[in-house]
C-alpha cells in the first residue's frame, strides 16, 4: 500500500496565512507561504523537539527530548515518572517546538502512548538510529508516544515573509 492509500497517514495538510497584528511581515499570498515539505523536512531532520505539556496546577512544562517524525507524526519516548510523562494523562494536549535558528516550526496536537505494529515499529526504529546511533526504542513492545499535529505554524525566515499556518484533516 503506497502512502496515500494509507489512512493511517494523515494528507497533506491545508496552507493559510498566520493571522498576526499589523506590522508583522507575514505574507497574505497563498504563493509567498512556507512548502509544508520544508517544514516536514526541518521535523524529520531535527535533534532536538522541545514538548510542552501542562502541569496538574495548569501550569506549563517544558522539555527537550529525543524523537523521530515518520508518516506525518512525532515518535519520542521516556520514562511515565517524568513530568511531562505524568502530565500527559490528565491532559494529552501538547506544543511541541524545535529548536531554532531563524527556521521555525511549532505544532500543537494530542499526544497518545501507543505500541506500534512491527512495521512502523522499524520504521521508527531506523529512523532513530539513523538520527542518534543509540538507545533505540522498543515501539513495537514496550510502546512509545505519538504526536499528531492538529495545527502547524512555521517560518524560514527572521522577515517572517514566509509564515505559514497548517491545519491537518
Amino acid at each position: 500500500m503506497n502512502d496515500a492509500q494509507d489512512p493511517a497517514r494523515p494528507s497533506e495538510p491545508v496552507a493559510s496565512p498566520l493571522s498576526a497584528p499589523a506590522g508583522y511581515a507575514f505574507p497574505q499570498r497563498h504563493a509567498e507561504l512556507l512548502a509544508w515539505a520544508h517544514a516536514e523536512h526541518l521535523l524529520e531532520q531535527a535533534r532536538n523537539y522541545w514538548l510542552a505539556t501542562t502541569n496538574p496546577d495548569g501550569r506549563p512544562h517544558v522539555t527537550p527530548l529525543w524523537g523521530v517524525w515518520v508518516d506525518g507524526a512525532l515518535y519520542f519516548d521516556g520514562h511515565p515518572r517524568t513530568r511531562w510523562g505524568r502530565n500527559l494523562p490528565a491532559n494529552p494536549n501538547v506544543c511541541v517546538h524545535l529548536e531554532s535558528g531563524s527556521d521555525v516550526v511549532i505544532l500543537e496536537g494530542l499526544t497518545e502512548d501507543i505500541t506500534t505494529d512491527e512495521a512502523l515499529g522499524t520504521r521508527i526504529v531506523d529512523a532513530w538510529m539513523a538520527k542518534y546511533e543509540r538507545l533505540a526504542p522498543d515501539p513495537a513492545g514496550s510502546g512509545m508516544f505519538r504526536m499528531r499535529p492538529s495545527v502547524a505554524r512555521g517560518w524560514s525566515h527572521e522577515s517572517l515573509k514566509d509564515g505559514a499556518r497548517w491545519r491537518f484533516a
